[in-house]
């Protein structure tokens, strides 16, 4: 009789040394690429008109975003012709300080090539997005794009 046994050859443990590693370059990977909103909107999401001809932004850090509809909140009022900015409700008075406010983020080479783009409700009034833009008139900021959803523009 022998004194030892002999042990059964099975598959070997599976190694969890590099475990870690996986774990913190994906929480690595998924920090860097991840953008964060950065406003809360306080309007419902806009039902974007339908465009034919529709051209894409290049470079979204020179865009200024003015979002017109109707509010979430009945606190801010009621109807199609709430406009905010950043994260507030306002008037289109306020939007000379808003684009200001704006240029102050950028350096004043790339002032010329910011854009302000009106994301409006197709329901919304269209003296509102004209006096929006008489405002952004008045401040010299003249690049201007209103957004749209590609699809067709004619209904039958």
């Amino acid at each position: 009789m022998s004194k030892f046994k002999k042990k059964k050859k099975g598959l070997p443990a599976l190694s969890t040394a590099s475990l870690p590693d996986i774990v913190f370059m994906l929480l690595f990977f998924f920090m860097v690429t991840t953008t964060m909103r950065e406003t809360d909107l306080l309007i419902d999401s806009p039902r974007l008109p339908s465009a034919t001809e529709v051209k894409k932004l290049e470079r979204k850090s020179l865009v200024s975003t003015i979002y017109v509809g109707k509010a979430k909140d009945a606190k801010y009022g009621k109807g199609y012709d709430r406009i905010q900015l950043n994260d507030k409700i306002a008037t289109p008075d306020d939007v000379p300080a808003f684009i200001f406010k704006e240029r102050e983020n950028v350096s004043e080479a790339e002032i010329p090539f910011m854009t302000t783009s009106i994301k409006a409700d197709k329901e919304s009034s269209v003296g509102t997005l004209a006096d929006i833009r008489e405002k952004l008139r008045d401040v010299n900021a003249l690049k201007l794009s209103l957004s749209t959803h590609k699809g067709s523009a004619i209904k039958k």
